[in-house]
């Protein structure tokens, strides 16, 4: 298991909390700098598969700082409830929603997505970005979000994942071996955190391999997507009714 910390006992779970709560004051302005921007069109993309689909409330899962509970407002659902277990990113995501104004319609909390604290079937979509691969079972949490899910209702998922073509896996693999850690370094106060994110998602189960997990828990129709010559993917599916 790839872990952010690896002089440390704790498990997985505690150690993303502890990570998130160290960057959440930069993480903002390194995700849009070390992805060129691309994240924000990523995210617009992903909700629009969720358009027209008569969705009413969602659960962002992951949700750190609201971004994609924000991009989520696209598809006009009457409310959104974010839950993470970083306690720094809720606090400023929670910031950034009063100042837009959004309290109304979007919710966060602090919440563990192997142990969601929502009775079964809630939510009419359950959204994830860049959250899953950060999971201490993924079996486990893709099972909590699928109970949580209505029947007939929607799970969307994007996800960074590892380009397959020349020269995109090429050029990938050297960005994010040298360049994404340094660039980390030098304005993160936690070097560790993006040494990790390269390493996890050359560790996670992507494409066909997680759908067929995706599949495993329940959710049907299932669709891979990959973005940016598969630096990303979306994965959605459907909880049948």
């Amino acid at each position: 298991m790839v872990v952010p910390y690896k002089d440390q006992s704790k498990g997985k779970k505690e150690q993303v909390a502890n990570m998130f709560n160290t960057i959440s004051p930069q993480y903002d302005f390194l995700n849009h700098l070390l992805s060129g921007g691309i994240d924000i069109i990523w995210r617009k993309k992903a909700i629009k598969l969720l358009q027209n689909k008569g969705i009413k409330t969602m659960l962002d899962i992951a949700t750190g700082t609201g971004d994609f509970a924000i991009e989520a407002l696209k598809i006009n659902p009457e409310k959104i409830v974010g839950v993470d277990i970083s306690e720094g990113m809720l606090s400023v995501g929670i910031e950034k929603i009063k100042k837009m104004g959004l309290e109304k319609t979007i919710q966060l909390q602090k919440g563990d997505s192997e142990k969601l604290p929502f009775s079964d079937n809630s939510f009419d979509a359950v959204i994830v970005s860049f959250g899953v691969r950060n999971f201490e079972n993924l079996q486990k949490g893709l099972s909590d979000m699928f109970r949580v899910t209505k029947p007939g209702g929607y799970c969307l998922i994007l996800e960074f994942s590892n380009p397959r073509s020349f020269p995109m896996k090429q050029l990938y693999t050297f960005y994010s071996k040298y360049c994404l850690p340094f660039l980390g370094k030098m304005i993160s106060k936690d070097p560790s955190a993006y040494t990790y994110l390269p390493e996890s998602v050359k560790a996670f189960p992507d494409g066909p391999e997680f759908i067929h997990i995706f599949k495993s828990v329940g959710y049907s129709e299932t669709n891979w997507i990959p973005m940016t010559g598969g630096i990303c993917s979306i994965y959605i599916g459907q909880k049948q009714k």
